[in-house]
């Protein structure tokens, strides 16, 4: 079963990072987009910068990518945030962490998901704190912040809640839900956005709403019918299923209505 499971694992892999067709997408893109280095301590993180074509200053989104790392899908939804209004700031949290110090693009395939699942969380909570600082700094941040994550990526964003209090809201996107003790020092709203056929993610989900109420913080999950796990990426490409990409659009709906809140 092990054997199985690491085969599947390593053509889920395959299929993250074939994405052409998000490529595609970011190069006809008419807003600024550029790379640039948050230093802290001594960590050196590639983050990657979308700006909204906006007259005033606007709100910034922090984007913690998949467990397939920084890809060219997690550059073409930080793009489509910009599009909505919002300034999208998504570090690579392998920076420095690829060979000869490289980052996620400098992995041979297959090899960033297992890079990330040994991750140190300290580390990945600090990366993300400098990505969000810096955010809030840009001249052109009306200095609210947001976080969403996906896949891995929701975890976290879940996980970053427990840890930082200026948060406007958490957008978790079918990750697991944080220890129960650590739930009492989440401050921002958490919507959560999950996939019917999801038995791993969604299992969690009975007791994370239980232990979110205990906590008396606001949890408001939907799970959207029929739809796989890492539906925002798969209901985007172009030979997504009917279910994810109903599940997708309906997510991208009702994100941007809670983001306009």
């Amino acid at each position: 079963m092990r054997y199985l499971a690491a085969i599947f694992l390593l053509i889920m892999a395959q299929h993250a990072v074939a994405q052409d067709w998000a490529k595609v997408k970011v190069e006809k893109s008419p807003r600024h987009r550029e790379w640039v280095t948050v230093k802290h301590d001594s960590r050196s993180v590639e983050t990657y910068v979308v700006y909204p074509e906006s007259k005033s200053k606007t709100p910034v989104v922090l984007v913690i990518h998949e467990i397939f790392g920084m890809t060219d899908w997690v550059e073409e939804l930080a793009d489509e945030l910009a599009e909505a209004g919002y300034i999208a700031v998504a570090p690579d949290l392998l920076s420095g962490m690829g060979p000869n110090g490289g980052r996620s693009s400098d992995f041979a395939e297959g090899k960033a998901t297992e890079a990330i699942s040994h991750l140190n969380p300290d580390q990945v909570t600090a990366d993300l704190s400098a990505a969000a600082d810096y955010g809030k700094k840009l001249p052109a941040s009306n200095g609210k912040l947001y976080v969403a994550g996906f896949c891995w990526g929701g975890g976290q964003t879940f996980r970053f809640a427990t840890n930082r209090g200026d948060l406007s809201a958490a957008f978790v996107f079918y990750g697991s839900p944080p220890e129960k003790d650590a739930m009492a020092h989440i401050k921002a709203p958490v919507y959560g956005f999950y996939a019917g056929d999801d038995a791993r993610i969604g299992a969690t989900l009975p007791d994370a709403i239980q232990n979110m109420k205990a906590a008396g913080k606001a949890f408001e999950p939907v799970t959207y019918e029929g739809a796989g796990h890492g539906f925002m990426r798969a209901g985007d490409a172009p030979d997504a299923s009917n279910a994810n990409r109903k599940a997708r659009n309906d997510a991208w709906t009702r994100w941007k209505a809670l983001l306009a809140k």
